[in-house]
């Protein structure tokens, strides 16, 4: 039976669209059939991140009933598919969000995991994302501000009957080891799925509009993600072993001239 995960936040600038775009190719790399759908109509960011911008046919047109649902699918990394959004004013404006629904009738039997990227805040198009989910996900930096925009976002949803899963904390710095896991959850009244470390290859893989998953698969933060697909699609995750880093060309004469020694 399909699950529905919308990836939610308080406030725009938690990193929400990174880790739907994280999620969704690990997903599909554990085996499950899964589609990323950018739900946040507005301010699309999905289809920048995946380099899937300038398509013929995206959600918009879907929700202004000028194409179907499947003719805005596409092929992402690892088997992952993609419904992204588009970019203009004037498709958002022919939009409605209310078709959201239907759209999601439509997906359900061909995947096992939904995952929608939410608007960020609270808004009339970011409730149908919170009501349609089985689960809810956080998506929470180590900061008051932050914190506090997730709380409410947390009474909206139970608020129109839907359900928080957990929070996802992203950006923690010192990897999190200094972090206090225990105290948030009970700040939350909801367990932390994954902690996600500030990792600056993230940065670097959306600018080469490529997953960090994909692009840096040893890197703190695609371990992470790693962890929390593996949480969600309900398997044990086995701790990957980092290669070495390659020997350049001066450790290599180095080497060589004191062994000559």
């Amino acid at each position: 039976m399909v699950k529905v995960y919308t990836i939610a936040s308080g406030k725009g600038g938690t990193g929400k669209t990174t880790v739907t775009a994280n999620l969704g190719p690990m997903l599909a790399q554990y085996g499950k059939r899964t589609c990323i759908l950018d739900a946040d109509v507005g301010m699309a960011n999905l289809g920048l991140i995946l380099g899937l911008e300038h398509l013929p046919v995206t959600l918009h047109e879907v929700l202004a009933g000028k194409a179907r649902i499947r003719d805005a699918i596409y092929d992402g990394p690892f088997g992952v598919k993609v419904v992204p959004c588009g970019l203009s004013l004037q498709g958002f404006q022919q939009s409605n969000p209310d078709r959201l629904k239907d759209v999601m009738t439509d997906l359900v039997s061909e995947f096992d995991v939904l995952i929608l990227d939410a608007p960020a805040g609270i808004s009339r198009d970011g409730v149908i994302p919170l009501t349609i989910a089985d689960g809810v996900i956080l998506v929470i930096n180590p900061e008051i501000s932050s914190i506090v925009d997730s709380l409410k976002t947390k009474i909206l949803t139970e608020t129109v009957g839907g359900h928080v899963q957990g929070v996802i904390v992203n950006r923690v710095a010192g990897g999190g080891d200094e972090f206090n896991r225990a105290q948030m959850e009970k700040l939350l009244g909801v367990r932390v799925i994954g902690i996600i470390p500030e990792d600056g290859n993230v940065r670097r893989a959306s600018a080469g509009r490529s997953p960090i998953v994909v692009k840096y698969p040893n890197s703190d933060a695609s371990r992470a993600f790693k962890r929390i697909a593996a949480d969600i699609a309900g398997i044990e995750y086995v701790e990957e072993e980092v290669p070495a880093p390659r020997e350049g060309f001066v450790d290599r004469l180095a080497r060589a001239l004191f062994r000559a020694k």
